[in-house]
Formats: C-alpha cells, structure tokens, sequence
C-alpha cells in the first residue's frame, strides 16, 4: 500500500484529505508542524508528501527545500496564497504541483494519484539497465552499441559490433566462417567468407594487445574462430 504524508496544521483540512485517501487505498501519516513533518519525511519511506505552506515553525517552502535536498519523491504544495510568486517560488523548490486552497478532495486525489503514476513510470524506466556483456576486459553494451576494451572505447562498425557480440555471447564455441557468415550477414556465404577473415582481423586490431598471439578470438586451423574465456 502507498504511504501518503501530510504535513498540515489546520485539522478540518487535514482529516478531509486523510479520508479522502484512505478510501483510496492510501496509507496516510499526518504532521502538525514543519519541524516534525520534515523530521518524518526525512526518518520514514513515503510515496508522497502533501505539504502546506503555512506551517508552525519551519514554512512549507523551507521543508520542501529541505526534503528535496536529500530524498526525490512527489510533493504536492498546498496553500490558501493566491499569488503567482509563491506558486512559483514553490514549485521552483522542487515540489511537483501546488493547489490553492479551498480545492475539492477529489482533486486532490486525482492528482496524487497522477504524480505517482508519472513518478513510477519515470522510476521504472531509470531502473532499466542496459543490456550488457563483459568479458576479461572487454565490456560490450548492447543497448547504446558501444564497446569498451579495458576502460578505453573503441569504435565499431555495425558487423564487427555484431560479430565481436554473437562471438562474446557464445565463448568456447568454435563458429566456421560459413555459420559466422550466415549469423551475421543473414544469408548464405556463396563464397564470399573472405568477409567475415576481414572482419575478424579488424576486430582483433582493436580488442588484441598482440593481434599475432590473440588472447580473445583464437583461429581452430581449418575449422574457423572462438572466443576464449
């Protein structure tokens, strides 16, 4: 369940607000203060934080400052000012909306419910690792199509990224030309597996410290190529 904290001193608003959620499925915490909000914000995991601006103590933009300094996450600025600078002033601090009092409480639902789902979707796609293979040295991302051969980047042209790739992702196995050539060209060699000889030996000059004594892509005399791990 989603943890939802308020940080509101007038309690009609603030119960409003919590049943509102509530029966929204949220799980809500209240603060009365903006030492205490920011303390709670700061010491327990939420979803959310719906913060008004006029606090006892510490003011809403002082707490929002100061949350967002340490921890992302949506915060929602309430507040019965009407002016366009302390909108700005706010939302220039880091909170994500802001809503001038009096405002339906299904609105403020809705909204709540839209951050979060733009707040996950923005998570998820950050979390989204790049498809990656590293091997003794050589690290190849598969996503961006960049390779980097112990911590320098080298350049590739798209066969030799793909061929150095498929040879990476099938170590120890011993391709001939005509199966390399018919993986990475899609079609049959028709005798022209000089290609892939070509390419192999480009490969080698960017990935080998000694392209005569290779140490990733051995040649099997008579057969064709593998990668050594």
């Amino acid at each position: 369940m989603s943890r939802i904290l308020i940080i509101e001193d007038e309690e009609t608003i603030e119960d409003l607000e919590k049943d509102y959620l509530e029966l929204s499925d949220f799980e809500v915490k209240i603060e009365h203060t903006g030492d205490a909000g920011l303390k709670t914000a700061l010491e327990e995991d939420f979803d959310l934080v719906i913060l008004d601006l006029m606090l006892p103590g510490m003011d809403g933009f002082e707490v929002c400052k100061k949350i967002r300094e340490v921890k992302d996450l949506p915060i929602l600025m309430v507040s019965a000012k009407k002016d366009d600078i302390d909108k700005i002033r706010g939302l220039g601090l880091g909170a994500d909306d802001y809503m001038t009092k009096p405002f339906s409480p299904s609105e403020l639902v809705a909204r709540v419910k839209a951050h979060m789902a733009r707040y996950e979707r923005l998570v998820g796609s950050l979390q989204k690792t790049n498809d990656m293979v590293e091997i003794r040295g050589i690290k190849i991302d598969k996503t961006a199509r960049r390779v980097w051969i112990n911590g320098e980047e080298k350049t590739f042209t798209t066969k030799e990224f793909d061929l150095l790739t498929f040879l990476a992702e099938n170590p120890n196995h011993v391709f001939t030309k005509e199966e390399l050539f018919r993986e990475i060209w899609d079609m049959e060699s028709i005798g022209d597996i000089a290609t892939v000889t070509v390419h192999i030996k480009k490969i080698r000059e960017k990935v080998e410290v000694d392209t005569s004594k290779p140490q990733y892509i051995e040649t099997i005399w008579g057969v064709g190529y593998r990668f050594k791990v």
